[in-house]
């Protein structure tokens, strides 16, 4: 039994007859007589009473009706809403990103709600390291992270560079100074991310290259409290830059140049590569080059060599 079956007993029903059903088809009556007598071979059951020329129905023909009309209409709403998903009128985006590399995508989502404002968005948080395996396990379309992940499952595009930022609470000694060197940290405080990162790890080899103690007296679970700390006046801290541009602008924390800590990093979006992208996340690409190409740097769309 299939749709074009049910299609042509439906038609049948409607019109009375098979003649009728045959016009409206754009058939011959003996091609539409010989697909309800396969239907009838199939459900093992006669559906139209042979004595009435109007497409009387059975007691099995009235029965297998409203299944029939069930699953035409579930087909309807099948096309439809596969057309409002090419049109982009329905559809949910899943990306996943950590608390830094979520602030890149906050003007990004502010564009693309205003091209695609029929798309849901969800954007988990998750470690960074994690990341690439939610790609993997198709938990997530797109992922944000800082490092470009090894291996050929994943399309890697450079679309941010951010820096390392030193800062300070405005009464430190330290932020009245147009820069500063790192053998002059060697007696701060360094309230520091309590998760290990490749950032982390590169901070600390630069501190050992300069043999300079980095000492981290305090270490916290986010960078929105390492900020508040730091803005109390507790310490100082290094953190990505495009996580403190408002605390800069308000004049909560201060920001003092250390040269051997120019350290700049590029955000990757990334996402499976020998997969199909959903119609939303082929616009919301879309959406990320064209805001590339309106802002300019440190926005960007560089999808990496060799992709």
């Amino acid at each position: 039994m299939d749709l074009h079956q049910l299609e042509t007993f439906l038609t049948v029903v409607e019109e009375r007859g098979f003649s009728r059903a045959a016009a409206r088809l754009h058939r011959t009556q003996p091609a539409v007589s010989h697909v309800i007598r396969r239907l009838e071979e199939e459900v093992g059951e006669q559906l139209f009473e042979r004595t009435s020329r109007e497409g009387t129905l059975t007691a099995a023909g009235e029965l297998l009706l409203g299944y029939a009309q069930r699953l035409l209409r579930l087909r309807t709403e099948a096309e439809t809403a596969l057309d409002e998903l090419r049109s982009l009128e329905r559809g949910r985006l899943v990306l996943a990103a950590n608390e830094h590399t979520c602030l890149y995508l906050l003007p990004v989502l502010d564009e693309f709600s205003r091209v695609c404002p029929h798309i849901g968005v969800t954007v988990q948080r998750a470690l960074a390291s994690r990341i690439p395996d939610q790609l993997l396990e198709r938990v997530v379309e797109f992922g944000i992270v800082s490092f470009r992940p090894a291996g050929d499952h994943f399309r890697s595009i450079a679309v941010f560079t951010d820096s390392v930022a030193f800062i300070v609470n405005p009464s430190h000694p330290l932020a009245k100074e147009k820069h500063v060197s790192i053998r002059d940290l060697g007696a701060q405080n360094f309230v520091a991310h309590n998760v290990v990162s490749p950032l982390r790890r590169r901070v600390i080899e630069t501190f050992e290259e300069h043999k300079t103690p980095l000492n981290m007296r305090t270490e916290l679970p986010s960078l929105e409290a390492i900020k508040r700390f730091v803005a109390m006046g507790n310490g100082v801290a290094l953190v990505p830059a495009l996580t403190v541009q408002q605390e800069l602008a308000r004049g909560e924390l201060v920001r003092v140049p250390v040269p051997e800590l120019a350290i700049e990093r590029q955000l990757w979006l990334i996402h499976r590569r020998h997969s199909t992208l959903s119609h939303a996340g082929t616009a919301f690409l879309r959406v990320v080059k064209a805001l590339a190409v309106e802002r300019g740097k440190p926005f960007m769309y560089r999808i990496e060599q060799g992709e």
